[in-house]
């Protein structure tokens, strides 16, 4: 049995404290400074990657979970026996004074670009600044936590680009934009690391779209941004459901789909690739085609095996076979009573390839929603987007001083330097990057530019709450 007295004993007290979330050596870079440093501001940004532009999102969670609850003795304690045994020196007086001056809340400004907002990369996306000369170092010291924001960013980013995908092909093929929210579906939940990563990346997903299955994503989008329900789902079919009832009662299963869930302007998922697909079309097309048209619903077809770009044109074509399909304004057509949810195999090039296809075969983008598992919240990483957190400024004294790296073996790790804001024209939409102060060069009339960044965060205090919706409008108005 572990004692009560074990500081390592409690996992939870140790995961809430911002002492412990960041990496080894942290611990020992207060001693590694310049004896005369007084304030240090660092900036995080994204140094190019797979996109050339990124929708900032993510940061608000962030803050809410981890800066805005004081650090208390009993952390200090905690942290304290954590690194003597782990071999790092404490900066014990350091944080007591945090605790002894400002009531535990940490003496740093954060500022950033309104989340929603897409911009192109190698900007300064946020800045972190301590101008207290007893804790100056706090502006690095959170850079494990804070740089962590990459992850809902690359999320919301790709999410994003893909929205602007599906939508160039909706406008190609489809009458109805409407439905664009609900053509990427969140199926992630299962494949990320933790229920952390869901939560956080499933909500990033949300402010491009509106169907998700990942719970935890859903709720961390209510919960964080002021949002009654962020996302919608329907009921749907797994192969467990499926295959329960045994290989020669598959219809029985289908039709019981339809019998608990079909009804006027209901949609109904139904997996059906759990032994034959193409005899379950049949099925789909013949003995249960009366009782799909009857129930009033829109049944949605799922294959989840073979080569997706294959798969999904030979299901809709079967399905065209049995239920037919009308031509719609844009002279694609649209199946009549059924749809396709291609969830195997979805990835930002899948998708792509896929609407191509239906498209030179005629088939209105009515005809498809994705689902998008482990390609959509796992398969990224911080170099997706090549997301650094640097310090670009110190204050030796009373004289700010720039500060970067510039190394000969990589240019692209190139830093940038001096205290930095954003500026974004007010006309254009163009993003820049400065140094404070903004000097106007004759190039520049300084009324036709806008401060981009907004202070969020200052001594333990969140100054912006910004509401889900208002992120998505920002979102959606840089389509295109």
């Amino acid at each position: 049995m572990q004692s009560d007295t074990n500081p390592f004993h409690d996992m939870a007290s140790i995961l809430s404290n911002p002492i412990l979330n960041t990496d080894s050596y942290k611990a020992s870079h207060y001693l590694q400074y310049p004896p005369e440093a007084s304030a240090m501001f660092s900036y995080i940004e994204s140094r190019g990657g797979r996109y050339d532009r990124t929708l900032f999102f993510g940061l608000q969670m962030l803050i809410k979970e981890y800066l805005c609850r004081p650090i208390t003795p009993a952390m200090i304690d905690q942290a304290k026996a954590f690194f003597t045994a782990h071999g790092e020196p404490f900066n014990e007086a350091g944080w007591r004074y945090i605790v002894e001056h400002h009531r535990g809340y940490l003496p740093v400004r954060i500022r950033a670009v309104p989340e929603g907002s897409v911009v192109p990369t190698h900007n300064v996306l946020v800045t972190v600044e301590c101008n207290d000369p007893e804790v100056f170092w706090l502006a690095s010291y959170l850079e494990t936590m804070l740089l962590r924001v990459w992850y809902p960013i690359t999320v919301a980013t790709q999410s994003w680009h893909l929205r602007n995908t599906i939508r160039a092909y909706l406008e190609k093929s489809s009458d109805d934009l409407s439905q664009l929210p609900f053509k990427l579906h969140d199926f992630g939940a299962r494949g990320v690391s933790s229920a952390e990563s869901a939560a956080i990346g499933g909500a990033a997903h949300l402010v491009s779209f509106m169907g998700s299955d990942t719970v935890l994503g859903v709720v961390a989008a209510n919960h964080y941004y002021n949002e009654p329900m962020a996302a919608f789902s329907v009921p749907a079919a797994e192969h467990s459901t499926i295959t329960s009832w045994g290989r020669e009662r598959e219809t029985d299963a289908f039709r019981n789909m339809i019998a608990k869930f079909g009804k006027p302007g209901a949609i109904v998922s139904v997996v059906s690739d759990s032994y034959d697909l193409f005899a379950a079309l049949e099925v789909w097309g013949t003995t249960l085609k009366q009782a799909v048209l009857d129930s009033g619903g829109t049944l949605v077809i799922r294959p989840d095996s073979g080569d997706p770009l294959t798969i999904v044109l030979q299901t809709m074509r079967a399905l065209e076979v049995s239920f037919g399909s009308t031509v719609n304004g844009k002279g694609r057509r649209v199946l009549n009573n059924v749809r396709v949810i291609q969830g195997d195999g979805v990835n930002p090039d899948s998708i792509q390839d896929i609407l191509a296809a239906m498209d030179e075969a005629g088939f209105a983008a009515d005809n498809i929603v994705f689902g998008m598992g482990g390609a959509l919240l796992q398969q990224i990483n911080r170099d997706t987007q090549r997301f650094a957190m640097k310090c670009s400024a110190i204050r030796l004294g009373d004289e700010w001083h720039d500060v970067r790296k510039d190394p000969v073996t990589d240019a692209g790790k190139r830093s940038m330097k001096g205290r930095l804001t954003l500026l974004v024209n007010r006309h254009s939409g163009e993003y820049r990057t400065v140094t404070l102060p903004v000097v106007w060069d004759d190039r520049t009339v300084a009324g036709d530019w806008d401060e981009a960044l907004v202070t969020v965060f200052d001594s333990g205090k969140l100054l912006v709450d910004a509401a889900f919706s208002e992120i998505r409008k920002r979102a959606h108005a840089a389509e295109g």
